[in-house]
C-alpha cells in the first residue's frame, strides 16, 4: 500500500489549479488521510485486493482520444468529456431559464459552490464508506452536475459521454451528482467508453449519486464500455425521499475487471426503486456486482432484476441484497438474478440475500445459473435459423429488459452492436 500522505502537496496543487472552493480542497485532503485507515468494500465471492485500483497520477492531463463530431450530436442536453476535459456542452435556454443546471462538476463547484457542497458525498455515498470511496474523493478528476428544480419536467433525455483514452497515463476517476427537486421528472443517460486500448495498467473509479426529493421521478440509464486495460470500481447509488422513484437500467459491457456497488436507499415513505442490470463477461475478465436495495421507510418498494452472460474463461458474480429495516412496515423487496453460461470454462454465481428486520412485509427472490434453454434453441432452429444466430437471438431477448429501457435509439443500437460483438468473438 502506498503512503498516501506523500501526495498531499500534489492534491492541494491539483485543487488550486481547478480553482476549487476551500471546502473541496479540505475534503480531498481529509479523504487522502483516510485511504489507509479504511477497509476495501466487501463484494462476496470476488477477490480483487490485488487489482490495479490504486494507480493514480494527481496532475492535469490534456484532452485526448477521438472526439465525436458536432454534427453527430442531437439537440438534447449533453456533455462530452475526454479525460478530464469537457469538450462539448449544450443545454437549451428554456431549461436554463427554468433553473436547470447541467455542467461539468468542476465548473459547478466554481459557480454553485454551496449547492454542490450540500450534496457532494454527503447523502448518498459518504467519503469514508471504504478505502475506494476515499481514494475517489481525493483524486476525482471531473464529472458532471445535474440539478433539476421543483416541478420541472424535462421531455428530452439528458446525456453524458465520458471518453477514456486507454493510451494515456492518467487515472479515470469520474463523479456524477444528480439532484432532483420535489416533483421533478426527467431521463438521464450516461456512457463510459474506452479508446486506444493498450497494455498499460490503469485505474478507474466512478461514483454516481442520485438524490430524489419528494415526488421526483428519474429514469437513469447507463452503458459501460471501458477497455480491457482498466480495472474499475463503480459505485452508483440512489438516495430516495418520500414518494420518489428511480428506474435504473444499466448495461455492463466492459472488457476489463470490474467491481460494482449499485445501491438504492429508500429513506422516504412510499419511495420506489426498480433496478435492471445486464452484464456480459468474456475472455479472462472478472466482474463482481453487488446490487442492494435498503427499505428504510414504510411502504417502500425495491425490485432487482439482474441478467448476465459469461463466455470463455471469464467470471461473473451477481450478489442481490434486499434489506428491510425495522420500522419499514408494508415494504416490498423482490429480486431476480440469472446467469447464462456459454462456456464450460467460465464461472457464474447468482447469490440472493434477503435481510428482514420487520413484520408485515413482502419479500422474495429467484436465482439461477445455467445454459441456454435447449427448447428455445430447437424452436428457433426449426424455423430455419442457424444455431449461432438462434443462440444470439435468445441472448438478446434475455438481456432485453435493459436494452428497451435505454431512452436514445442510437445508444440502444450501440448496445446491441456491443452485445453482438462480444458474442461473436
Amino acid at each position: 500500500m502506498k503512503k498516501w500522505t506523500e501526495y498531499l502537496e500534489a492534491v492541494k496543487a491539483y485543487s488550486a489549479e481547478w480553482a476549487e472552493p476551500q471546502w473541496m480542497t479540505d475534503l480531498r485532503v481529509n479523504a487522502l488521510n483516510k485511504i489507509d485507515e479504511l477497509p476495501l468494500p466487501v463484494i462476496e465471492k470476488v477477490k480483487f485486493a490485488r487489482w490495479n485500483l490504486y494507480n493514480v497520477k494527481p496532475e492535469h492531463q490534456e484532452a485526448s482520444g477521438t472526439i465525436p463530431s458536432f454534427d453527430q450530436m442531437n439537440d438534447n442536453p449533453m456533455i462530452v468529456q475526454a479525460g478530464e476535459t469537457t469538450v462539448f456542452e449544450q443545454i437549451s435556454p428554456k431549461l436554463t431559464d427554468q433553473g436547470v443546471i447541467f455542467t461539468d462538476l468542476i465548473t459547478a463547484m466554481q459557480e454553485h459552490p454551496e449547492l454542490v457542497k450540500e450534496y457532494y458525498m454527503q447523502k448518498a455515498v459518504p467519503v469514508e464508506e471504504n478505502s475506494l470511496t476515499a481514494l475517489h474523493a481525493a483524486f476525482m478528476n471531473n464529472g458532471v452536475f445535474l440539478y433539476v428544480p421543483k416541478n420541472v419536467v424535462i421531455e428530452e433525455p439528458i446525456e453524458s459521454l465520458f471518453i477514456h483514452n486507454g493510451d494515456a497515463d492518467a487515472h479515470f476517476f469520474k463523479h456524477v451528482l444528480i439532484v432532483a427537486e420535489d416533483n421533478s421528472e426527467f431521463s438521464y443517460l450516461e456512457r463510459f467508453e474506452s479508446q486506444e486500448d493498450t497494455a498499460k495498467k490503469l485505474s478507474g473509479n466512478v461514483v454516481v449519486e442520485v438524490i430524489t426529493k419528494p415526488g421526483a421521478r428519474v429514469k437513469f440509464s447507463a452503458v459501460d464500455s471501458l477497455g480491457a486495460n482498466i480495472a474499475t470500481y463503480m459505485n452508483r447509488r440512489g438516495y430516495l425521499m418520500r414518494d420518489s422513484m428511480i428506474d435504473w437500467a444499466i448495461g455492463i459491457m466492459n472488457d476489463g475487471n470490474v467491481i460494482a456497488d449499485f445501491d438504492s436507499d429508500l429513506v422516504g415513505e412510499g419511495s420506489h426503486s426498480e433496478v435492471k442490470i445486464v452484464a456480459i463477461s468474456d475472455g479472462k475478465q472478472i466482474q463482481g456486482i453487488d446490487t442492494r436495495v435498503t427499505n428504510k421507510a414504510p411502504h417502500t418498494i425495491g425490485h432487482i432484476l439482474q441478467h448476465g452472460v459469461i463466455l470463455d474463461k471469464s467470471t461473473l458474480t451477481f450478489n442481490g441484497i434486499g434489506h428491510i429495516l425495522k420500522g419499514a412496515k408494508g415494504a416490498d423487496a423482490q429480486q431476480e438474478s440469472r446467469v447464462l453460461m456459454l462456456s464450460e470454462k467460465s464461472r457464474g454465481d447468482a447469490n440472493p440475500i434477503l435481510l428482514i428486520d420487520e413484520n408485515e412485509v413482502t419479500a422474495g427472490h429467484a436465482a439461477s445459473v445455467g445454459r441456454v434453454d435447449p427448447d428455445e434453441l430447437f424452436y428457433l432452429m426449426s424455423r430455419g435459423l442457424e444455431r449461432a444466430a438462434a443462440e444470439r437471438l435468445v441472448i438478446r431477448g434475455f438481456l432485453g429488459p435493459v436494452i428497451t429501457a435505454i431512452p436514445v435509439k442510437a445508444t440502444q443500437e450501440q448496445l446491441i452492436a456491443t452485445i453482438e460483438g462480444k458474442l461473436s468473438k
